[in-house]
């Protein structure tokens, strides 16, 4: 999973700069214009993507600000409205078409979905995550960076101002979540972040930060208290979003307009040709034993929790040298990304996540590989759980994901793709995360882990693999099917994790926190949309291209427009509008 988790709040461009940037019909401009103010306003997704004159700001969560922002919104979309786009080349036009649908996305989230509103743990995540992207790299001297972290922490005792002004009868389950992580959020600002400037001298800036960061641990612990004694009580709200609104989300965030009861068909349809597939490969590896005991004897087979980086870290260079042998995909570095344990705010949510620089990056180019290993206080069966959740297989299929060819090498192309600004700043998760999970399966495909001279089916150690490559996508397609059921109000929460043990072969431990995840992430279908997606525009473009069609080059091709929906990059490989499932 690739994370940026600072809370983006956008406002709008003045009508100045949009009536100067109409007058001159200079569109770049514009475009600069509208990220020049979200960057202002987002200080902490400037830092995230290298822009680093935004380290010393904080983001206003106060609803005033949520307010000036919806109205900004309306504004700037009122005014690309107004623009002729007959008259701007074709990466103008996608991009003027992908910032009317993250401009809709936005609205859709201040004025419907309001999670500044509903969910208290953007709060303590958003300033714990605008402390990270100062810390977690060495952009620049120690010193420097420490003082933007002082500055930073400074403005946030305004932003727990703000959750107790803003939070209004939320879901108990993410009052649940946000209590669960802020121990590890203290524990971050405790621990973590005075050990990144160990090696300060400068005695009056420390003083500063000592206040500074003791100030930000008083307001966390508070901040707790309001949540358990204030909050938790009278948390009765609905997670779900309904129907109506995520449509929406779906129409703006991926431009996917297929009606949900089909895309859940589409969805049941994959689950069940995995579950068969599964079936047949653990008849292949023992037929004598049940798909669940080959199952239980695979989950068995994972490293102790003090190994488990280590784990990680032995599958990169195997996999990083396959995809050159065999010409998977072209990958700009030689430098492998970094294995750490998952920063302590992130783990209530996430097992493995990649966290890389952003484009304008230019000194610390590290990407990071965030493992969660169990905590240490959790009891020995939770512990025993949460490791069958990484065996050998799914070890192998994660690290695929994440890293060699998944979030890091689309995130080493990104950095040197010829794109416009607008694409190295916007995203989408059915492209970004459908090309990490089309590449669990892809990987496999083409051979990776076979033992040479061994038929597949006698392969043992391959068929083990293929087994955790299996597992791993009936986890997302149990996300595709709860994260719909769940919002559109056919399953409840219990239902998610059965849905996710049964129909997904997922531990408890596993299952429980996939479904949690899901009542504030409702689209976390995204993987398996976009792997289906990449496999249909594969395939077609496979027909257009004939007997030129290599597979790099097709990856090459997908990857070098950036991570925009997958319905932008087909209509750029075939030259056409198509339906994209």
């Amino acid at each position: 999973m690739i994370r940026f988790a600072t809370v983006i709040l956008l406002l709008g461009i003045s009508a100045c700069c949009l009536a100067q940037s109409k007058q001159a019909g200079n569109f770049d401009a514009f475009v600069d214009a509208i990220f020049d103010q979200h960057l202002q306003d987002n200080p902490s997704h400037g830092t995230a993507l290298g822009f680093h004159q935004y380290d010393a700001k904080l983001e206003n969560y106060s609803e005033k600000s949520i307010k000036e922002q919806t109205k900004w919104c309306h504004a700037t979309l009122a005014k690309l409205a107004e623009l002729d786009r007959s008259k701007l080349n074709s990466e103008q036009q996608t991009d003027a078409l992908l910032i009317e649908s993250w401009l809709h996305a936005q609205l859709l989230e201040f004025e419907d979905i309001r999670m500044w509103q509903r969910n208290p743990d953007v709060y303590a995540s958003g300033i714990a995550s605008s402390a990270f992207v100062i810390i977690s790299r060495n952009y620049a001297s120690p010193q420097e960076r420490l003082r933007s972290l002082v500055a930073r922490e400074r403005q946030m005792p305004a932003v727990f101002a703000a959750a107790r002004a803003n939070l209004r009868n939320p879901p108990k389950v993410y009052t649940e979540v946000a209590i669960e992580q802020l121990p590890g959020t203290v524990s971050f600002f405790e621990n973590d972040v005075p050990a990144a400037f160990k090696d300060v001298r400068d005695e009056a800036l420390l003083a500063e930060f000592h206040a500074s960061n003791a100030m930000v641990l008083a307001e966390l612990r508070s901040y707790g208290e309001f949540l358990r004694h204030n909050v938790l009580p009278n948390s009765k709200g609905d997670f779900r979003i309904g129907a109506t609104n995520y449509a929406r989300k779906l129409q703006y965030e991926e431009m996917v307009d297929v009606p949900i009861d089909r895309l859940l068909a589409i969805g049941k349809a994959d689950l069940i040709r995995n579950q068969k597939e599964f079936v047949q490969v653990a008849k292949l590896i023992d037929a004598a034993k049940t798909p669940e005991q080959i199952l239980e004897e695979a989950e068995k087979d994972h490293p102790a929790a003090d190994g488990l980086l280590q784990a990680f870290r032995d599958t990169l260079e195997g996999e990083r040298r396959f995809i050159l042998e065999k010409k998977i995909v072209t990958i700009p570095s030689s430098v492998l990304p970094i294995v750490e344990e998952t920063p302590p705010f992130m783990r209530a949510l996430t097992s493995a996540s990649m966290e890389t620089p952003g484009p304008w990056e230019t000194v610390a180019k590290e990407a990071f590989f965030n493992v969660t290993l169990p905590e240490k206080n959790w009891p020995a069966e939770q512990t025993r759980s949460w490791l069958e959740g990484f065996n050998r297989g799914t070890i192998t299929s994660t690290s695929i994901h994440e890293a060699y060819p998944g979030h890091y090498v689309q995130f080493l192309v990104l950095q040197v793709a010829p794109v416009s600004k607008t694409r190295k700043i916007l995203s989408c998760g059915s492209n970004a995360e459908g090309w990490a999970h089309y590449t669990e399966q892809m990987m496999l495909d083409e051979g990776f882990g076979r033992t040479p001279g061994v038929p597949e089916e006698k392969d043992t150690a391959f068929l083990k693999l293929r087994l955790g490559q299996l597992q791993d996508a009936l986890l997302r397609n149990a996300r595709l099917v709860v994260g719909v059921e769940m919002h559109t109000g056919k399953m409840t929460f219990d239902e998610g994790v059965k849905f996710f043990e049964n129909e997904g072969r997922q531990t408890h431990e596993v299952s429980y926190r996939e479904t949690k995840r899901g009542t504030s992430d409702p689209t976390y279908l995204v993987y398996t949309l976009g792997k289906l997606e990449i496999m249909k525009l594969r395939a077609d473009y496979r027909k257009k291209m004939g007997d030129k069609f290599t597979m790099q080059e097709f990856h090459d091709r997908f990857l070098q427009r950036g991570a925009p929906p997958v319905k932008v990059v087909r209509r750029e490989l075939l030259g056409e509008d198509s339906p994209t499932l």
